[in-house]
């Protein structure tokens, strides 16, 4: 077992601050992307460009949520459809049963929908796999009973713990999160669970508020000392982190994910701007001042005209032979400001991956265009979430196989007999694009006509996304029809026979009265 003298690695020390001054600029930026794939961006974009500040100050600024497509599209082609996980055995097996039973309990397809979406914005997601009671004992046991849960963990309350000279080998994750003792009062508990290989080391310390926001929230504490008799270390007898990291796409010298808001920013100042100041421009125009003749309108006792130019928008110039009423309005280049945008926002999807075919725009009509060629239109989409869908199944194979172990170790404890074997799963993930069948059944009929290149099996599991023992008993469902439609035409024959015959023989006809008699 690792040696637990090194548990904390100094990141949770008295005196020292949390979050960690190495951690800071991470946590602001989940805060800061999560706003903006709400639709508050101009609080986040005017922290990186101080100018928007004095350019909005007497205009409304308009954003426009490009963000949220953004982070949207990639969670709904990589887990828009249900992914299929097999343990390579028969649907009936203890094996698949288990995890069928992982998958419901812990409704897993929205777990990793809901990650795929925060890892777009984050850039880092994590699973965090335990046993016990999902409402920790609020609940009698006969209610919410033990077992093994599959959950997300927060990625602000994670802080990872490398070895030295590789900050991309994760020695442990540190879950830390504090806990107001009281409401409205300023004593706090930090609380420190520690995950290495094989066992979990609790901690707890004292904190006090440091950096207080404009919204009231505590950026940093200060840890002051820690609570002794709080201390515990579980061993889970697992000899992995039952904490996984999910990095949206990663480099080679960093644990850290990279996420797909960060690098936009400059674009999004940009076209939100664009967006705002045509929006000022035709604000304008829908109200513009008038110019009529000297003389127009009434005067009053000392002879000057009466109007307020502020507030009627009516003012007098020269005289009725040099002027005619007309508005007065600026060219404000609209046309070209349109240009620009469209052209802001084609720039910003292309860097984005997203093809406009995806959003239903450009030459999305679907008249005259097969399947293929909509995937050929959405090959950047596609290579994308390739690149997401290996890191999620990557870590939903240790997911899989660390809920196993601790499920087995747990039975082990209850000295209850393991009725299933330790299996790696398969997952199938859908691509999220619309199915041409009439495509595909033409391919797969050619291709199965000649020399077959791919099996009647294979073929069905891919047509109709079924589970290797589903595809069996769906050959054999198969193979029963036509030996039935088979024997039915076997039959039909034999009477059909049999009546002529006796039709033959009743009208006294010789039917070898045709053949050559030597």
């Amino acid at each position: 077992m690792f040696n637990q003298s090194h548990v904390q690695g100094g990141l949770f020390e008295v005196g020292e601050l949390y979050p960690s001054p190495l951690h800071v600029a991470r946590i602001k930026r989940y805060r800061d992307n999560k706003k903006i794939v709400k639709g508050d961006s101009l609080e986040v974009l005017k922290k990186h460009y101080p100018e928007l500040n004095e350019t909005y100050r007497n205009t409304l600024f308009v954003g426009i949520n490009l963000p949220g497509i953004i982070a949207k599209k990639s969670a709904d082609f990589l887990f828009g459809e249900s992914a299929i996980y097999s343990a390579g055995k028969k649907d009936n097996s203890p094996e698949q049963k288990v995890i069928d039973e992982l998958v419901d309990r812990n409704e897993l397809n929205i777990l990793n929908y809901e990650s795929a979406l925060s890892n777009a914005y984050r850039g880092d997601s994590f699973y965090k796999v335990r046993y016990g009671q999902e409402f920790n004992g609020i609940l009698p046991k006969e209610v919410d009973e033990f077992r093994v849960i599959i959950e997300a963990q927060n990625p602000e309350y994670v802080f990872p713990e490398t070895l030295q000279g590789d900050a991309n080998k994760v020695l442990a994750y540190h879950v830390a999160f504090p806990v107001q003792v009281q409401a409205n009062s300023d004593d706090w508990i930090l609380k420190v669970e520690s995950h290495y290989p094989g066992f979990i080391s609790y901690r707890e310390y004292v904190v006090s508020p440091m950096i207080v926001n404009l919204d009231g929230e505590v950026e940093q504490f200060s840890i002051d000392a820690e609570i002794i008799e709080r201390r515990k270390d579980i061993k889970t007898g697992v000899p992995h982190n039952l904490i996984i990291h999910v990095p949206n796409y990663a480099t080679d010298d960093s644990w850290e994910g990279i996420d797909d808001i960060s690098e936009h920013y400059a674009l999004l100042a940009e076209i939100s701007g664009r967006i705002s100041q045509i929006k000022d421009i035709l604000d304008k125009h829908s109200n513009p001042a008038m110019i009529v003749p000297m003389g127009t309108l009434d005067e009053d006792e000392n002879g000057q005209p009466q109007f307020r130019v502020g507030i009627d928008k009516v003012f007098e110039v020269m005289d009725k032979t040099e002027v005619e009423p007309k508005y007065l309005v600026w060219n404000g280049q609209l046309e070209n400001a349109f240009k620009a945008l469209e052209k802001n926002i084609e720039l910003l999807l292309s860097m984005s991956e997203i093809p406009l075919v995806a959003l239903g725009a450009g030459d999305a009509g679907t008249s005259g265009s097969s399947g293929l060629s909509i995937k050929f239109r959405m090959s950047s989409m596609i290579s994308k979430v390739n690149r997401k869908r290996q890191y999620y199944e990557k870590a939903l194979k240790r997911v899989f196989l660390v809920a196993q172990k601790l499920d087995q170790v747990a039975k082990g404890v209850r000295k209850e007999a393991l009725d299933y074997e330790l299996s790696p799963i398969k997952i199938h993930f859908g691509d999220g694009l619309p199915n041409d069948e009439l495509e595909q059944v033409t391919i797969y009929s050619t291709r199965l006509a000649g020399m077959p290149t791919i099996s009647q099996k294979s073929a069905i599991m891919k047509l109709d996304g079924l589970s290797s023992e589903q595809a069996d008993a769906e050959i054999e469902r198969m193979k029963e029809e036509q030996e039935a439609a088979m024997e039915s035409v076997d039959a039909s024959v034999f009477n059909e026979r049999s009546t002529n015959t006796s039709t033959n023989n009743s009208t006294g006809t010789d039917t070898n009265t045709n053949k050559d008699v030597v």
